[in-house]
């Protein structure tokens, strides 16, 4: 008896082990790698299906027993899997997934997904593909490194614009530029420029420009609208999102770290022209003070009004003895000057970047202080920004996640009158109008540019004004303060969801004066303008974010968003214009007598209602629905709202068949097709009358001058709506052979409807113009990514990297209206861009030769081309395709790299070459001039042409500057982007001083390109938009030449 009691006891005492082995308890722990804690890492108890995070420690907690597994993942990591033991404290290590590093990216709205579950195109770009650059520019130096992304500078001048287009044009006259999102507020990127041509209007800087390229730790840009759905009309033109490194403080080091940047850069004109020395000022072989260079050799002797010692009357001999009385009579060598290269200099690009960041217990942060200043190659060209910018983030102990990040930025510009027009005929005209045609006999550096007495300029010929003269007397000078930021706070209700609210604001205040002193021909009693405004944003956000597995084998996984957004945007506009200068000189608006002022305010809501989610099924196939409603103030009640959704599907074969797992020849495959929609709404004022107080209207018999409120000369449309865009894109994304070869392809079809144009109104309805839906637009296209391993580095060995871009995109312009056959949409009336019905977008109309009906060109009786009266399409200005080629060469701690860029086809029009050419002062009209020439064509009688004609009348009356069509060029071109060599110090040298890292890098710029359809003497770089920032393209009008910038750049951390 007492034998079977001892066994019952043994038995009872071991299943009450057995139990209380089993008995579920709670396991914590912190999760690190390298010694760091990581927050938001997966924890899944593989056994119950129950999961958390970690928090911003790296801290977590989750019931469990022994014997159970838990997995531990996060996206770029190896997955993790620990056996619970007899211990309550579990504190894994992660290792880092060589095969997923670089696969989470940032999303609309900031979210962060893994990019296999994306149904759409993202290019993520890190910084140092872009940072420790010589462009100033953040965008420039963007440019080839995206598909789908075309990117072009106005000129080579510091602080001068930047256009960038995604996916093609997608709006007539609308704005086609994408948004901009620094650290989740919306940034205001705007070119504002002022003035017009009769005024010589500048191209202004682009507001991206604030934006220290040194602070910036990634940007994403989202291409299609199955992306940027949730975004809204903001977004429908593609979104730019950037994330600063005080924007994003959650990944930052432990441990206090300080980083050093400092930067020196040579900046130069990227090429000039060949300038002949053959022949000098004058016309038919004579010597004349005429703006052409059509006059005798350099050799000629006793003709031509060449004296027979080779000396010709003093150029300023036409001035008389009231202003230079030693030149009158007297005569000057003939011979060639070194005239237009002592113009221009080398400047230098000088830019500091000091960032300090650091995290604790529940907090991080991190701030940066950057000053760049850049002198242009052209003197009185000066850019300089300050930027200050701080970020933190607190987690408190409830769960309640705090972040912040401010930004403050001051930029001042100065340049030269630098205005499109043609040659020197504007009010303020380009001071490259009348550098570069300088006569090759005319000493410009050798003799005075202004009357001594009354500083009006003096040059070969009175209605030219002197170059020199201008870079003196006149100036455009710009001023910009701008803070902006956003304070979030998130709620953690529970392991898989959150609630968030961000508050952003974007304020930017721009002054800018442009002025020229009395005494050039163009504006003998001297003219100034001063514009300020103040651009504000404010942007609030409230949104309910999960992340969820659907069922206990993790197999269903659904993560979303639901929101609201909410968007006041204010503009404060004033300009005054003075002319009539009183006393040369002194730049202020008292100083002159005649006054124009203008004044002008906008403002306008918009409210938006958005969702997304991701329906996810064992990590293989993704579904992504997403949606938005959008209010805006400025439409009536009735078109005041407009629904757009988007849906994609992913597909991962290889993650989805065993037979595609651990292929050695496939290693990733990704399928993905989208759809997704948006809208463009209209610029507010559109659905009514417009009132405008129009000042000194009438001056009565008794009293002062009244001031009368005018009706504009547009007629409000009540029946205004958003324009509406529409796009379906195909994609595949694949790895192979061990991960060397990768490749991101996407196709797209875009199509735009009731697009907004200012359609023509007949005299009799008392207005100019009406805003209306009618017209439409296309856009198809193909982007590709390739990047090929050569040569796999290893540790401390030699690695070889290639990767590349392509890009083509076809639009095409659909109806625009009943009756309407173009529409202007930049340049002139007689030359410019036009849409036309089944062109492609913006194709150039101006002045063309007259062909018979055979297509041959009409010669006159006078030998010369006959010019059409009729406005002709004589160009296209989009490329047939774009590509990029990137290569990267390691060995040990030393890189070498570059990049070429190529552009098929796409029209420029150029005013520099006609100028030029036309002027003869180039090595291209370095011909023998005493010969005779015969056009070829017919005369109208359909005759072979056989009148001969002057090497004068060849090269000036039959040249582009008197027919449009002659100064049109395929704008093809390469060109190397980009050269740099870089040096990294072995961390073993580091080891006994207070430095973590140090690396100096040689950069070059733009350092060498070929147009292989221009003139070979010309030099000239077409990557130009004399039309500014906008939806102008094509078209060169001497706004200024490109650059080349060179330096180093050293980079230290400790």
């Amino acid at each position: 008896m007492r034998s079977k009691f001892k066994w019952i006891l043994t038995l009872l005492l071991a299943f009450s082990m057995q139990v209380s082995f089993a008995q579920e308890k709670t396991v914590t722990g912190t999760v690190t790698e390298d010694g760091l804690p990581m927050p938001t890492v997966n924890v899944i108890n593989k056994s119950t299906k129950a999961s958390t995070q970690t928090d911003f420690d790296g801290k977590y907690s989750i019931k469990a027993k022994a014997g159970d597994v838990l997995v531990f993942s996060f996206v770029g990591y190896t997955d993790t899997n620990v056996t619970v033991g007899a211990s309550n404290v579990v504190n894994p290590v992660l290792k880092t997934d060589a095969q997923q590093l670089g696969e989470v990216v940032v999303t609309s709205q900031g979210i962060k997904k893994e990019k296999k579950a994306l149904g759409y195109a993202v290019t993520t770009i890190k910084a140092e593909e872009f940072a420790s650059k010589p462009s100033t520019d953040v965008v420039r130096a963007l440019t080839g490194k995206a598909p789908g992304v075309n990117i072009q500078q106005t000129s080579g001048l510091s602080g001068s614009g930047t256009n960038i287009i995604i996916r093609g044009y997608s709006s007539i006259t609308g704005s086609n530029q994408p948004l901009f999102v620094v650290d989740g507020v919306p940034f205001n990127s705007d070119t504002n420029s002022d003035g017009n041509f009769v005024e010589g209007a500048t191209n202004a800087s682009s507001r991206f420009l604030d934006l220290d390229p040194n602070n910036i730790e990634s940007i994403s840009i989202l291409k299609g609208l199955s992306a940027t759905t949730l975004y809204g009309s903001a977004g429908s033109k593609g979104v730019v999102l950037v994330t600063t490194k005080s924007g994003n403080t959650k990944d930052v080091n432990k441990k206090m770290e300080v980083s050093v940047s400092q930067s020196l850069y040579m900046t130069e004109i990227s090429g000039l022209p060949d300038y002949q020395n053959s022949y000098g000022i004058g016309n038919e072989l004579e010597y004349r003070t005429t703006f052409g260079n059509w006059g005798p050799s350099f050799n000629t002797r006793g003709e031509g009004g060449i004296g027979m010692d080779g000396t010709v009357i003093h150029p300023y001999s036409y001035l008389g003895n009231s202003v230079f009385p030693e030149y009158v009579g007297q005569r000057v060598e003939w011979k060639p000057q070194n005239n237009v290269k002592p113009f221009f200099r080398t400047g230098y690009v000088n830019t500091t970047s000091v960032s300090l960041s650091g995290r604790g217990e529940s907090t991080s942060y991190n701030v940066n202080v950057g000053n760049t200043s850049d002198s242009g190659f052209i003197e009185n060209n000066n850019y300089k920004r300050l930027n200050l910018s701080s970020g933190g983030s607190t987690k408190l102990g409830n769960g309640i996640t705090l972040s912040t990040s401010l930004n403050y930025i001051k930029t001042d510009k100065t340049a030269p009158p630098t205005g499109y027009g043609y040659g020197s005929g504007a009010i303020t005209p380009s001071i490259f109008a009348t550098i570069l045609y300088t006569p090759r006999s005319f000493d410009l550096f050798g003799l005075p540019y202004e009357n001594p007495k009354t500083h009006e300029s003096v040059n070969y010929r009175p209605d030219i004004t002197n170059p020199r003269w201008l870079l003196k007397n006149a100036s455009d000078d710009e001023h910009v303060r701008r803070f902006f930021g956003n304070f979030s706070a998130l709620y953690d209700v529970n392991s898989w969801s959150n609630v968030s609210y961000r508050l952003a604001m974007d304020n930017y205040t721009q002054a800018k004066r442009y002025y020229i002193n009395k005494g050039g021909y163009q504006t003998p009693r001297g003219y100034m303008r001063t514009t300020n405004n103040e651009n504000t944003v404010f942007d609030h956000t409230f949104s309910y974010n999960f992340n969820k597995e659907l069922d206990k084998a993790a197999s269903w996984n659904l993560d979303g968003t639901i929101g609201v957004n909410s968007r006041l945007e204010a503009y404060d506009y004033t300009a005054l214009e003075s002319f009539n200068q009183f006393v040369y000189g002194f730049q202020e608006h008292q100083n002159f007598q005649n006054h124009l002022g203008y004044s002008e305010k906008q403002s306008f809501n918009k409210v938006g209602v958005y969702g997304s989610a991701t329906l996810g099924y064992k990590k293989y196939v993704y579904l992504n629905l997403q949606a938005r409603k959008d209010y805006f103030s400025s439409l009536l009640k009735e078109n005041r709202s407009l629904f757009y959704p988007s849906a994609s599907v992913s597909f991962i074969p290889t993650d989805a068949f065993t037979i595609l797992k651990n292929n050695k020849y496939v290693n990733y495959a990704k399928l993905r097709i989208g759809y997704g929609s948006s809208a463009g709404f209209p610029s507010p004022y559109q659905t009514n009358i417009g009132l405008y107080e129009q000042t000194s209207a009438f001056t009565p018999t008794v009293g002062g001058t009244v001031n009368v409120l005018r009706p504009d000369s547009q007629l409000g449309n009540p029946n205004l709506k958003p324009e509406l865009y529409k796009e379906i894109e195909f994609g595949l994304e694949a790895k192979f052979f061990d991960n060397r070869l990768g490749i991101d392809f996407s196709a797209y079809n875009k199509k735009s409807k009731d697009l907004i144009i200012d359609a023509d109104l007949a005299p009799e309805n008392g207005y100019v113009v009406q805003a209306q839906n009618v017209s439409e637009i296309s856009n198809k296209g193909i982007e590709l990514g390739v990047s090929l391993g050569i040569i796999v580095p290893k540790e401390d060995g030699f690695g070889w990297n290639l990767s590349g871009t392509f890009t083509k995109n076809k639009n095409i312009v659909g109806t625009l209206g009943l009756g309407v056959d173009k529409i202007a949409i930049a340049g002139f009336t007689n030359r410019g861009n036009f849409a036309i019905p089944g062109r492609p977008y913006g194709v150039i109309m101006g002045s063309s030769i007259l062909r018979d009906a055979n297509g041959n060109f009409i010669v006159g009786s006078d030998g010369n081309y006959v010019v059409n009266s009729e406005l002709t399409e004589i160009g296209d200005p989009n490329a047939d395709w774009k590509s990029t080629v990137i290569n990267e060469i390691s060995y040990k701690n030393i890189t070498f790299g570059f990049q070429f860029e190529y552009q098929k086809g796409g029209d420029i029009y150029s005013n520099t070459a006609n100028a030029l050419l036309s002027r003869g002062v180039t090595e291209d009209t370095n011909f023998d001039r005493n010969a005779t020439f015969v056009l070829p064509g017919v005369s109208a009688n359909g005759n072979v042409n056989t009148v001969q004609i002057s090497s004068t009348q060849y090269g000036f009356n039959n040249s582009g500057f008197f027919i449009d069509e002659q100064s049109v060029y395929d704008a093809t071109n390469l060109r190397l982007r980009e050269i740099s060599l870089s040096y990294s110090l072995p961390k073993r040298m580091l080891e006994k001083t207070p430095f973590g890292k140090i690396s100096i890098a040689v950069t070059g710029q733009n350092m060498w390109y070929k147009a292989f359809n221009f003139p070979k003497h010309l030099n000239f770089d077409p990557e130009v938009m004399s039309l500014g920032v906008g939806n102008g393209q094509g078209f060169d009008y001497l706004t200024g030449p490109s650059a080349k910038r060179y330096g180093f750049n050293i980079n230290l951390t400790f």
